[in-house]
């Protein structure tokens, strides 16, 4: 998975941010994550190697600002220079993540019209109350490709009247990890399958959370490749063939050189991210999330 984090850090607004690990894997080193800081890799999308290439080769998923909010107001500044380079980028699908859904009309480009091609605009929802606040906010905005993700899922989530409308594309869920993680069930991931499902809208159990309730028993599973695999083995996640970008070239045109094919290791055939996963970026976080 690619992961473009053009600042680092973020404020806590909701109580799906009451032990976020981001905080969590911050403290660890010293760093206090609400100051938010351009980062290093603010422009990995337009880098270039040695041969002039672009280092984030066509046909690319790129999720962006896992490490912070990207509508975070201390970012404003910097925002306008991000959507530039996903503007440039056309020929790489962007997915952004936030919790900060009052923010994104103000925030949103001047030539933003119904949306660019290569975004997705997401929000996350923990529960009942952030999902009937976000989403409808979300429904209310203008972008080609929608979707939400439920993390951390600590609460029940009926999601049907939303998903009624079309417009969301894809559903993701996934428990909660690290210091005070709260129990994620069973029966609230099987309610978000069976109503995409309904309304044919791809849906990706990524992982169960360190806390994992079912049939009335409490799981603990501090490995986060045993919790993808147990995402994966529970057979709730299906896919549609959406979100489908319309990725061109900056020049647009259709590729102009080879699209980027996703690299998988043999474990990922069985870890409940593949289906909006990009492959393997060699990152060694496997191996890191196993201690």
């Amino acid at each position: 998975m690619i992961i473009w984090n053009p600042w680092h850090g973020c404020r806590k607004i909701s109580e799906g941010c009451e032990h976020c690990y981001m905080y969590f894997l911050d403290g660890k080193r010293g760093i206090d994550t609400s100051q938010v800081i351009r980062t290093s890799n603010f422009n990995l999308p337009v880098q270039h190697d040695r041969h002039g290439n672009f280092k984030l080769p066509p046909g690319m998923q790129v999720y962006v600002g896992l490490s912070t909010d990207f509508f975070v107001e201390e970012a404003d500044e910097w925002r306008p220079e991000a959507w530039r380079m996903m503007r440039q980028r056309s020929d790489i699908a962007f997915r952004l993540l936030t919790k900060r859904t009052h923010r994104i009309r103000e925030c949103l480009p001047k030539d933003w019209g119904n949306g660019y091609e290569n975004v997705m605009l997401s929000v996350t929802c923990e529960n009942q109350r952030r999902a009937d606040e976000r989403l409808s906010i979300l429904l209310d905005t203008p972008a080609i490709h929608k979707g939400f993700m439920a993390a951390p899922f600590i609460g029940k989530i009926n999601a049907d009247s939303y998903l009624a409308t079309g417009q969301i594309e894809e559903v993701l869920c996934g428990g909660e990890n690290y210091d005070g993680a709260r129990p994620c069930k069973y029966e609230w991931v099987k309610l978000l399958s069976e109503q995409t499902a309904a309304h044919n809208v791809t849906f990706n159990f990524i992982e169960t959370g360190r806390i994992f309730v079912k049939d009335g028993k409490r799981y603990h599973i501090p490995s986060k490749r045993t919790q993808s695999y147990q995402a994966y083995k529970s057979g709730l996640s299906h896919y549609n063939g959406k979100p489908l970008f319309k990725l061109t070239s900056p020049a647009g045109t259709l590729f102009a050189c080879e699209p980027h094919t996703p690299h998988f290791r043999d474990h990922c055939a069985t870890c409940g991210s593949r289906m909006t996963c990009n492959g393997c970026s060699d990152c060694n976080n496997c191996q890191q999330s196993e201690k």
